[in-house]
């Protein structure tokens, strides 16, 4: 069994998309991050920088292991199936070259859209704005390219699809449009059509009120 320390956020569908997709056996535990629970000394313990998701696999190579980082998690789950992880040297590098692009880039600038979209100050918020919703658009525009003439990010469906499809699941909070990259949208709409894929957007990463 996979322990899914987790909330309702991109970095957290990510997993569940791939655990479903995996075919994982699975639980989870919501870590409300609006409620400071990622501080908890338990999932510190999971998790050293207090953030998620994180997971704890029964199974692993040596006994349990705990894994933080969203990216680590996805290729660690790749490779204990060998399911959306190529066996070539040369294929995993362009898989982990677009997991990288969404972990260095496609992550942190839209994040940043986020911050700035919820301030009440519009001095502040303007600055912001500019400067991050631009950048988010050029790194849109990147994926719009490459995903012009292929499918996937890759030769072959892979854990770098996930990753970068639980950010463009936001693409309303990020103020795009996806008509304007109609590559991404073609992508997007193909991976949210596969049923395990649904699954792990259904699963409840959010505690419903009381």
């Amino acid at each position: 069994m996979i322990h899914l320390y987790a909330f309702d956020t991109p970095n957290g569908r990510k997993i569940s998309v791939a655990l479903e997709e995996m075919q994982l056996p699975y639980d989870v535990t919501i870590v409300d991050i609006g409620k400071g629970e990622q501080f908890a000394e338990t999932f510190l313990r999971i998790s050293p920088n207090n953030k998620i998701p994180a997971v704890v696999d029964d199974e692993g190579p040596e006994g349990p292991l705990s894994i933080f980082e969203s990216g680590a998690i996805l290729v660690y789950l790749g490779q204990k199936t060998g399911k959306f992880w190529p066996s070539s040297i040369a294929d995993q590098a362009e898989v982990l070259q677009w997991l990288m692009f969404q972990v260095g880039g496609f992550g942190p600038m839209p994040g940043q859209v986020h911050h700035f979209v919820g301030l009440t100050d519009e001095q502040d918020r303007r600055y912001g704005l500019e400067r991050f919703q631009a950048e988010t658009r050029r790194l849109y525009a990147v994926m719009n390219r490459h995903l012009d003439k292929r499918r996937w990010f890759a030769k072959e469906l892979s854990i770098a699809d996930f990753a970068i499809l639980g950010w463009v699941w936001r693409h309303a909070r990020h103020r795009v449009d996806l008509a304007d990259f109609p590559a991404v949208a073609r992508w997007y709409a193909d991976l949210m059509e596969r049923p395990g894929v649904q699954r792990g957007f259904a699963i409840e990463l959010r505690r419903q009120p009381a």
